[in-house]
């Protein structure tokens, strides 16, 4: 997650605002409905501020209507989005980041050991944000496929699902919030909500039973490796850790999920059987036998004979974005010509999972692929290190 929504507290255009949706925002954020005037706008008070209070009230208007029964619908939208930026209130923040991106809400909240009052380690929130980024992104890749164990395969459309996604304001070392924005990236929401319960009932299994095979079962679901050691660094430390998500109001619940999905609860008891499901997932993930079309990017040997290591940027083959390739001299002469003169290269080998599928092992020797000028020219302006990269030196 690398974007921040502290821009959401400018005031959203009134004309954008479904106040069918603001409405669903306050009330899923604790703001209490205190009356009104029926058929036209609902009063709405903080959460926690007394009923006879008056220091903070939102006029909503009800859905539009035409006509001159209610001219000044527009005007009474802006001043209560105006007045919800101003107050202060932290679920008011929340409201209206929801409001500036309509999308679903995963939250994340860790029950840290007192320290001092409302006081959390420094390095709390770092932890947090953290592990809830490999759950994002274990959760975009499962979206792709099933694994048990990915390594770096999907990793570029994880990275690009998260570009998407905002993370909530000020944020703090005990919950966060993500905002996905929908419909783009509700499969991979969907397909996280489904991982957590079947981890949660996989761990509960093996607690019961001693048995791994729940999980085995579950990586058709979405759990991997990849979550099951998020929620460890998520849980570890903590007295508990809960995640509840939340569909944007908008869209609505999708098919066959519930409107209000139940939060999915993790504890200190949980670790041991979730750190030996991620071995496992690792231990049982075969490699992978490709035939791989890439580019080379990378060449290293350590005399000016002899063979060397390559690296290539992957163009087909692989669900991989690079992978390093040791070849014996001719191989790597092969390559090295290839890249000079901007020729993609193709070779067979056995994708590792020992190295997180980065390595390709037993390679076949490379052949270049004749590629048109127009394609050529599109390669090698993609080739971001160029000649430049190229550590030795050939000739004849």
């Amino acid at each position: 997650m690398s974007r921040t929504a502290d821009d959401a507290l400018v005031p959203p255009d009134p004309e954008r605002v479904d106040p069918g949706v603001l409405v669903a925002l306050l009330a899923r954020h604790g703001w209490r409905l205190r009356g009104g005037a029926p058929g036209r706008y609902t009063r709405w008070t903080p959460p926690g501020q007394p009923e006879s209070a008056s220091r903070i009230s939102l006029l909503v208007p009800e859905r539009r209507t035409t006509g001159a029964r209610y001219a000044d619908h527009c005007e009474l939208l802006g001043e209560a989005l105006d007045a919800l930026a101003r107050c202060g209130v932290p679920s008011a923040r929340e409201v209206l980041t929801a409001l500036a991106v309509p999308g679903d809400e995963i939250r994340w909240h860790r029950e840290l050991p007192p320290v001092a009052g409302e006081a959390v380690p420094w390095t709390a929130a770092e932890q947090l944000r953290a592990a809830a980024r490999a759950m994002l992104m274990s959760a975009a890749r499962a979206e792709r496929d099933r694994f048990g164990y990915f390594g770096a395969r999907h990793t570029g459309h994880a990275d690009a699902f998260l570009e998407r996604v905002l993370v909530g304001p000020a944020p703090v070392g005990h919950q966060l919030t993500a905002y996905v924005p929908v419909p783009e990236g509700r499969r991979a929401v969907t397909t996280l909500l489904r991982a957590l319960q079947a981890t949660r009932d996989a761990v509960d299994y093996q607690r019961t039973t001693g048995g791994m095979d729940a999980f085995d079962a579950a990586v058709g679901l979405g759990v991997c490796h990849e979550l099951a050691e998020s929620l460890i660094r998520m849980v570890r430390g903590t007295e508990g850790v809960v995640i509840a998500l939340a569909w944007a109001p908008a869209a609505g619940a999708p098919g066959g999920f519930a409107a209000v999905p139940e939060p999915v609860e993790f504890s200190p008891g949980d670790l041991p059987a979730l750190e030996a499901a991620s071995e496992r997932f690792v231990r049982e993930e075969p490699s992978v036998d490709v035939r791989v079309t890439g580019t080379v990017t990378r060449l290293r040997r350590p005399r000016p004979s002899g063979g060397g290591t390559i690296r290539l940027r992957v163009l087909a083959g692989a669900d991989v974005r690079h992978v390093r390739v040791r070849l014996p001299e001719e191989g790597y002469r092969i390559a090295a010509q290839a890249h000079l003169v901007g020729l993609p290269v193709r070779l067979s080998g056995r994708l590792e999972r020992r190295t997180g599928f980065r390595h390709l092992t037993h390679p076949t020797a490379p052949a270049p692929v004749h590629v048109d000028e127009a394609d050529r020219d599109r390669l090698m302006k993609a080739l971001h290190g160029g000649v430049d990269t190229f550590e030795d030196s050939f000739g004849g």
